[in-house]
């Protein structure tokens, strides 16, 4: 299978995926297309706009576009992984795609998990180490280490657990061979198995950089706006204190996911400057464990996403 240069798509033009169950989902513009492997070998491709929560001008502004755009993509991504795992079963097993409330229970659930694991236990594991002696009270520096350590962590720990699962670790596959295939076609070339096989499964743009990053500015963050906020009010019982402060956090997210992409956008572009290198340094090791070396066939499929996603005839 060989991909052309796309002609109303120039070289540095961006598309951007995600792996899902025996697929791969790539986007390009306003629009999606999700490839996956059926169990008799056959590979179904569909074509579907993005769904968008950016159409106002305002919501695309720079400092602002990071929220709403990690909330469309988590809506377009749990409808990608439902689609997958539709094609990926046998036809008389499937349940149907999810219904819009399905969907908005399923974000909901998602977000829940991924506040609660990411900021909430590790305030309180951080509360306990206060209570060993050791660590100061919340607004001390050596609270939000600790904090910061136990996010850091329970993130890596989640990953490296997860990678054991066979299951997990296919989808890695099917990450490894979007990467790939994103290279190829980024380098403005014809896109085969032979040439995307050649580049790196690692990508300053990846979802885990952008995770990462999200980590590291939350960090800095609430190291520096925890305690100036405690200036101004400070609850005296103890657990209104610390649920005061975890709901500060949660609101945080929002300024904080919307800086975090910023970055991730820097770093992407500049991705030969020596600065930028080194913020996706971190990014790129921790992708080691995101993404698996994928074999032809996976690769494949990928390129059957792109092809959809690019091409101005659309899917075959």
């Amino acid at each position: 299978m060989k991909i052309p240069l796309i002609p109303f798509l120039a070289a540095n033009s961006t598309v951007g995926g995600q792996a899902v169950i025996e697929g791969v989902m790539m986007r390009s513009k306003n629009r999606l297309a999700i490839a996956v492997r059926k169990p008799d070998g056959e590979i179904v491709v569909e074509l579907r706009p993005w769904f968008s929560l950016t159409d106002a001008a305002i919501l695309r502004k720079p400092m602002l576009r990071g929220f709403p755009v990690l909330l469309e993509t988590l809506v377009n991504g749990i409808k990608a992984l439902n689609f997958s795992a539709m094609q990926a079963v046998e036809e008389d097993e499937s349940g149907g795609e999810l219904t819009p409330w399905h969907l908005v229970m399923t974000m909901i659930v998602a977000l829940g998990v991924a506040l609660g694991l990411f900021v909430v236990l590790p305030h309180f594991l951080s509360v306990g180490m206060q209570w060993l002696g050791l660590s100061g009270d919340v607004e001390t520096l050596s609270f939000n280490a600790w904090d910061g350590a136990f996010k850091m962590l329970m993130f890596v720990g989640y990953i490296g657990a997860i990678s054991f699962v066979p299951d997990i670790r296919r989808v890695f596959q099917y990450h490894g061979a979007e990467h790939k295939v994103i290279w190829a076609f980024e380098s403005g070339k014809e896109v085969t198995v032979a040439a995307a096989r050649s580049n790196s499964r690692l990508h300053p743009r990846c979802g885990t950089s952008f995770l990462l990053f999200v980590l590291a500015v939350s960090i800095l963050l609430y190291t520096a706006l925890v305690p100036w906020l405690l200036t101004f009010y400070k609850p005296e019982v103890f657990l209104l204190k610390h649920l005061y402060i975890v709901a500060v956090k949660l609101l945080f997210m929002i300024p904080i996911s919307c800086i975090a992409y910023e970055l991730i956008r820097l770093a992407g572009k500049f991705s030969s400057n020596v600065l930028c290198r080194m913020l996706c340094w971190p990014g790129l090791v921790l992708q080691m464990m995101t993404t698996k070396e994928p074999d032809d066939s996976q690769i494949e499929v990928a390129m059957a996403a792109l092809k959809c996603a690019v091409s101005e005839e659309g899917c075959p």
